[in-house]
Protein backbone atom coordinates (compact mmCIF):
# COMPACT_ATOMS: atom_id res chain seq x y z
CA UNK A 1 0.00 0.00 0.00
CA UNK A 2 1.19 3.52 -0.83
CA UNK A 3 -0.10 6.57 0.98
CA UNK A 4 -1.42 9.35 -1.24
CA UNK A 5 -1.32 13.09 -0.67
CA UNK A 6 -5.05 12.96 0.03
CA UNK A 7 -4.41 10.30 2.70
CA UNK A 8 -1.89 12.58 4.42
CA UNK A 9 -4.28 15.51 4.24
CA UNK A 10 -6.94 13.28 5.76
CA UNK A 11 -4.68 12.33 8.65
CA UNK A 12 -3.92 15.98 9.38
CA UNK A 13 -7.56 17.03 9.22
CA UNK A 14 -8.58 14.09 11.40
CA UNK A 15 -6.26 14.93 14.29
CA UNK A 16 -6.99 18.64 13.90
CA UNK A 17 -10.73 17.92 14.08
CA UNK A 18 -10.26 16.08 17.38
CA UNK A 19 -8.28 19.04 18.68
CA UNK A 20 -10.97 21.55 17.78
CA UNK A 21 -13.93 19.49 18.97
CA UNK A 22 -12.68 17.39 21.88
CA UNK A 23 -9.37 18.68 23.23
CA UNK A 24 -9.27 22.49 23.21
CA UNK A 25 -12.86 23.05 24.43
CA UNK A 26 -12.05 21.02 27.56
CA UNK A 27 -8.60 22.52 28.16
CA UNK A 28 -8.67 24.27 31.56
CA UNK A 29 -12.35 23.36 31.77
CA UNK A 30 -12.06 19.87 33.25
CA UNK A 31 -13.80 19.01 36.51
CA UNK A 32 -12.36 16.52 38.98
CA UNK A 33 -14.75 13.87 37.67
CA UNK A 34 -13.31 14.31 34.16
CA UNK A 35 -9.82 13.17 35.27
CA UNK A 36 -8.84 9.67 36.38
CA UNK A 37 -5.59 8.02 37.44
CA UNK A 38 -4.34 5.02 35.48
CA UNK A 39 -1.15 3.72 37.08
CA UNK A 40 -0.16 6.71 39.24
CA UNK A 41 -0.94 10.31 40.12
CA UNK A 42 1.07 11.44 37.07
CA UNK A 43 -0.37 8.83 34.67
CA UNK A 44 -3.77 10.30 33.94
CA UNK A 45 -6.62 9.98 31.49
CA UNK A 46 -9.24 12.65 30.91
CA UNK A 47 -12.60 12.79 29.20
CA UNK A 48 -10.87 14.61 26.36
CA UNK A 49 -8.37 11.74 25.82
CA UNK A 50 -11.16 9.22 25.52
CA UNK A 51 -13.39 11.29 23.24
CA UNK A 52 -10.53 12.38 20.97
CA UNK A 53 -9.30 8.81 20.56
CA UNK A 54 -12.80 7.61 19.74
CA UNK A 55 -13.23 10.37 17.14
CA UNK A 56 -9.87 9.67 15.48
CA UNK A 57 -10.42 5.90 15.54
CA UNK A 58 -13.87 6.18 13.97
CA UNK A 59 -12.61 8.43 11.18
CA UNK A 60 -9.68 6.14 10.39
CA UNK A 61 -11.83 3.00 10.29
CA UNK A 62 -14.39 4.71 8.12
CA UNK A 63 -11.70 5.35 5.49
CA UNK A 64 -9.62 2.22 6.16
CA UNK A 65 -12.07 -0.37 7.54
CA UNK A 66 -9.54 -3.23 7.69
CA UNK A 67 -6.84 -1.27 9.51
CA UNK A 68 -5.40 -2.38 12.83
CA UNK A 69 -5.80 0.30 15.51
CA UNK A 70 -3.57 0.82 18.53
CA UNK A 71 -4.89 3.58 20.77
CA UNK A 72 -3.31 4.47 24.10
CA UNK A 73 -6.62 4.47 25.94
CA UNK A 74 -8.04 1.37 24.23
CA UNK A 75 -4.81 -0.52 24.97
CA UNK A 76 -5.86 -0.99 28.60
CA UNK A 77 -8.64 -3.29 27.42
CA UNK A 78 -6.50 -5.36 25.02
CA UNK A 79 -2.71 -5.55 25.36
CA UNK A 80 -2.41 -7.84 22.32
CA UNK A 81 -2.77 -4.90 19.95
CA UNK A 82 0.92 -3.92 20.28
CA UNK A 83 2.49 -7.28 19.30
CA UNK A 84 0.09 -7.35 16.35
CA UNK A 85 1.83 -4.27 14.91
CA UNK A 86 4.70 -6.44 13.70
CA UNK A 87 2.60 -8.17 11.02
CA UNK A 88 -0.33 -5.79 10.44
CA UNK A 89 -0.87 -4.93 6.77
CA UNK A 90 -1.90 -1.41 7.80
CA UNK A 91 -2.00 -0.01 11.32
CA UNK A 92 -2.58 3.32 13.03
CA UNK A 93 -1.07 4.12 16.42
CA UNK A 94 -2.83 6.94 18.26
CA UNK A 95 -1.99 9.07 21.26
CA UNK A 96 -4.93 11.47 21.46
CA UNK A 97 -3.32 13.69 24.11
CA UNK A 98 0.36 13.13 24.67
CA UNK A 99 1.26 15.00 27.85
CA UNK A 100 -2.04 14.38 29.64
CA UNK A 101 -0.59 15.46 33.00
CA UNK A 102 0.30 18.83 31.47
CA UNK A 103 -3.12 19.06 29.82
CA UNK A 104 -4.98 18.24 33.04
CA UNK A 105 -2.82 20.76 34.90
CA UNK A 106 -3.66 23.56 32.48
CA UNK A 107 -0.17 23.68 30.95
CA UNK A 108 -0.29 24.11 27.14
CA UNK A 109 2.46 21.55 26.42
CA UNK A 110 0.59 18.62 24.91
CA UNK A 111 -0.03 17.21 21.46
CA UNK A 112 -1.66 14.53 19.38
CA UNK A 113 0.45 11.78 17.81
CA UNK A 114 -0.53 9.50 14.94
CA UNK A 115 1.78 6.93 13.35
CA UNK A 116 1.03 4.85 10.27
CA UNK A 117 2.70 1.46 9.92
CA UNK A 118 2.68 -1.03 7.06
CA UNK A 119 3.89 -4.58 7.70
CA UNK A 120 5.89 -3.57 10.76
CA UNK A 121 7.45 -0.42 9.32
CA UNK A 122 6.53 3.15 10.22
CA UNK A 123 5.75 4.97 6.97
CA UNK A 124 4.17 8.21 8.19
CA UNK A 125 3.98 10.27 11.35
CA UNK A 126 1.76 13.14 12.43
CA UNK A 127 2.56 15.43 15.36
CA UNK A 128 -0.22 17.95 15.96
CA UNK A 129 -0.24 20.92 18.31
CA UNK A 130 -3.92 21.54 19.17
CA UNK A 131 -3.11 24.85 20.88
CA UNK A 132 -1.53 26.50 17.83
CA UNK A 133 -3.16 24.34 15.18
CA UNK A 134 0.19 23.52 13.52
CA UNK A 135 1.18 20.01 12.40
CA UNK A 136 4.38 18.19 11.52
CA UNK A 137 3.98 15.56 8.81
CA UNK A 138 6.74 13.04 8.11
CA UNK A 139 6.77 10.44 5.37
CA UNK A 140 9.41 7.73 5.07
CA UNK A 141 11.88 8.77 2.41
CA UNK A 142 10.25 12.15 1.83
CA UNK A 143 11.35 14.26 4.80
CA UNK A 144 9.52 16.02 7.61
CA UNK A 145 7.46 19.16 7.02
CA UNK A 146 5.97 21.68 9.40
CA UNK A 147 2.52 22.67 8.14
CA UNK A 148 1.27 25.78 9.87
CA UNK A 149 -2.38 26.59 10.39
CA UNK A 150 -1.95 29.66 8.16
CA UNK A 151 -1.00 27.43 5.21
CA UNK A 152 2.76 28.03 5.18
CA UNK A 153 5.17 25.09 5.15
CA UNK A 154 8.81 24.50 6.09
CA UNK A 155 11.08 21.47 5.88
CA UNK A 156 12.60 20.40 9.20
CA UNK A 157 16.28 19.81 9.87
CA UNK A 158 17.93 18.63 13.08
CA UNK A 159 20.60 20.65 14.90
CA UNK A 160 24.23 20.37 13.84
CA UNK A 161 26.53 18.27 16.05
CA UNK A 162 28.31 20.21 18.82
CA UNK A 163 30.26 19.36 21.96
CA UNK A 164 28.17 17.90 24.79
CA UNK A 165 28.88 21.01 26.88
CA UNK A 166 26.98 23.02 24.24
CA UNK A 167 24.06 20.65 23.83
CA UNK A 168 20.48 21.12 24.99
CA UNK A 169 18.59 17.93 25.65
CA UNK A 170 15.78 16.03 27.28
CA UNK A 171 16.06 12.67 28.98
CA UNK A 172 13.01 11.20 30.68
CA UNK A 173 15.09 9.69 33.46
CA UNK A 174 12.06 9.54 35.77
CA UNK A 175 10.79 6.63 33.66
CA UNK A 176 14.13 4.80 33.73
CA UNK A 177 14.91 1.84 35.95
CA UNK A 178 15.23 2.89 39.58
CA UNK A 179 18.97 2.25 39.86
CA UNK A 180 19.73 4.15 36.64
CA UNK A 181 17.82 7.32 37.48
CA UNK A 182 20.50 9.02 39.60
CA UNK A 183 23.18 8.13 37.05
CA UNK A 184 21.33 9.63 34.10
CA UNK A 185 20.14 12.65 36.10
CA UNK A 186 23.74 13.38 37.17
CA UNK A 187 25.07 12.88 33.64
CA UNK A 188 22.60 15.41 32.24
CA UNK A 189 24.56 18.12 34.07
CA UNK A 190 27.26 17.65 31.41
CA UNK A 191 24.98 19.29 28.86
CA UNK A 192 24.51 23.03 28.51
CA UNK A 193 20.84 22.76 29.43
CA UNK A 194 18.56 19.90 30.46
CA UNK A 195 14.83 20.24 29.86
CA UNK A 196 11.87 18.26 31.13
CA UNK A 197 8.66 18.57 29.14
CA UNK A 198 6.72 15.41 30.06
CA UNK A 199 5.44 15.38 26.49
CA UNK A 200 6.97 13.27 23.72
CA UNK A 201 5.10 15.23 21.05
CA UNK A 202 6.87 18.48 21.93
CA UNK A 203 10.19 16.74 22.60
CA UNK A 204 10.25 15.23 19.12
CA UNK A 205 9.00 18.54 17.70
CA UNK A 206 11.95 20.37 19.24
CA UNK A 207 14.64 17.80 18.39
CA UNK A 208 13.38 17.43 14.81
CA UNK A 209 13.32 21.18 14.19
CA UNK A 210 16.84 21.72 15.50
CA UNK A 211 15.85 23.61 18.65
CA UNK A 212 17.42 21.00 20.94
CA UNK A 213 20.11 18.40 20.25
CA UNK A 214 18.96 15.15 21.81
CA UNK A 215 16.22 13.30 23.62
CA UNK A 216 16.29 9.95 25.42
CA UNK A 217 13.68 7.55 26.78
CA UNK A 218 13.75 4.21 28.50
CA UNK A 219 9.99 3.66 28.59
CA UNK A 220 8.89 2.60 25.10
CA UNK A 221 5.20 2.70 24.27
CA UNK A 222 4.49 2.92 20.53
CA UNK A 223 2.07 5.84 20.73
CA UNK A 224 4.78 7.94 22.39
CA UNK A 225 7.57 7.28 19.89
CA UNK A 226 6.70 5.85 16.48
CA UNK A 227 5.60 9.12 14.88
CA UNK A 228 8.37 11.10 16.57
CA UNK A 229 11.21 8.73 15.70
CA UNK A 230 10.26 8.74 12.02
CA UNK A 231 10.01 12.53 12.09
CA UNK A 232 13.46 12.87 13.65
CA UNK A 233 14.99 10.49 11.14
CA UNK A 234 13.34 12.23 8.20
CA UNK A 235 14.70 15.54 9.51
CA UNK A 236 18.20 14.07 9.19
CA UNK A 237 18.74 12.83 12.74
CA UNK A 238 19.97 9.50 14.06
CA UNK A 239 17.79 7.43 16.40
CA UNK A 240 18.47 3.93 17.70
CA UNK A 241 17.82 1.76 20.72
CA UNK A 242 20.48 1.73 23.42
CA UNK A 243 22.00 -1.44 21.96
CA UNK A 244 22.37 0.22 18.56
CA UNK A 245 19.52 -1.61 16.83
CA UNK A 246 16.68 0.23 15.04
CA UNK A 247 13.51 1.07 16.95
CA UNK A 248 10.57 -0.72 15.33
CA UNK A 249 6.81 -1.04 15.84
CA UNK A 250 6.13 -3.49 18.63
CA UNK A 251 9.36 -2.79 20.56
CA UNK A 252 8.67 -2.19 24.25
CA UNK A 253 12.10 -2.48 25.82
CA UNK A 254 15.67 -1.34 25.28
CA UNK A 255 15.42 2.44 25.48
CA UNK A 256 15.93 4.85 22.59
CA UNK A 257 18.18 7.85 22.02
CA UNK A 258 17.82 10.52 19.32
CA UNK A 259 20.84 12.63 18.31
CA UNK A 260 22.03 14.84 15.43
CA UNK A 261 24.17 12.07 13.91
CA UNK A 262 25.61 8.64 14.66
CA UNK A 263 28.82 9.94 16.24
CA UNK A 264 26.85 12.22 18.57
CA UNK A 265 24.60 9.26 19.39
CA UNK A 266 27.61 7.15 20.40
CA UNK A 267 28.93 9.96 22.59
CA UNK A 268 25.55 10.53 24.26
CA UNK A 269 25.07 6.84 24.86
CA UNK A 270 28.38 6.79 26.70
CA UNK A 271 28.23 10.14 28.51
CA UNK A 272 24.50 10.40 29.30
CA UNK A 273 23.07 6.90 29.27
CA UNK A 274 26.26 5.51 30.79
CA UNK A 275 26.57 2.48 28.53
Amino acid sequence: MTLSDSDLEFFVSTVADAGVNDIIPRFRNLSASDISEKTSVIDLVTEADILAEKRITAALLDRFPKAHIVGEEAYDADHSVIPALVDAELAFVIDPIDGTFNYASGLPAFGTLLAVTIKGETVAGIIHDPVMGDTIVSVKGAGATLKRKNGSEAKLTVAKPVDLSQMIGVFSWGHSFQDRRPVIAANMTKAKMALSLNCSAHEYWLVSSGKIHFIGHEKLMPWDHLAGVLTHQEAGGYTAKFDGTPYRPGDLTGGILSAPDKESWKMLRREIVGL
